[in-house]
């Protein structure tokens, strides 16, 4: 996102309760975000071709995405002509603020 970008009014979307006093625009789309991840999700396939994929998240701030992107490769996994084998794993880490 560049500097100069304005974004979105925040008006255009359904924002919860709580915070719409701190939320002056929204930068990205929910939709911009789930289409890019689904992207994401075809280019590990393609990259990955048919070796084992080892997908590590890391807990806290990360699961959503995490869960999502795996369910792109799950989908793509079940409707393709060969199935790569997927190990998921999870790692804590301690913030260093």
């Amino acid at each position: 996102i560049r500097d100069e970008e304005s974004g979105y009014n925040k008006n255009l979307f359904c924002i919860p309760k709580h915070y719409e006093e701190d939320l002056e625009t929204v930068f990205i789309p929910h939709g911009l975000i789930l289409d890019r991840t689904e992207r994401l999700a075809r280019d590990i396939m393609e990259d990955m071709g048919s070796h084992h994929i080892v997908a590590l998240c890391v807990l806290k701030g990360g699961y959503k995405f995490f869960a999502d992107l795996l369910d792109h490769i799950k989908a793509l996994n079940q409707n393709d002509d060969k199935s790569v084998p997927i190990t998921v794993d999870f790692v804590r880490i301690k913030s260093y603020c």
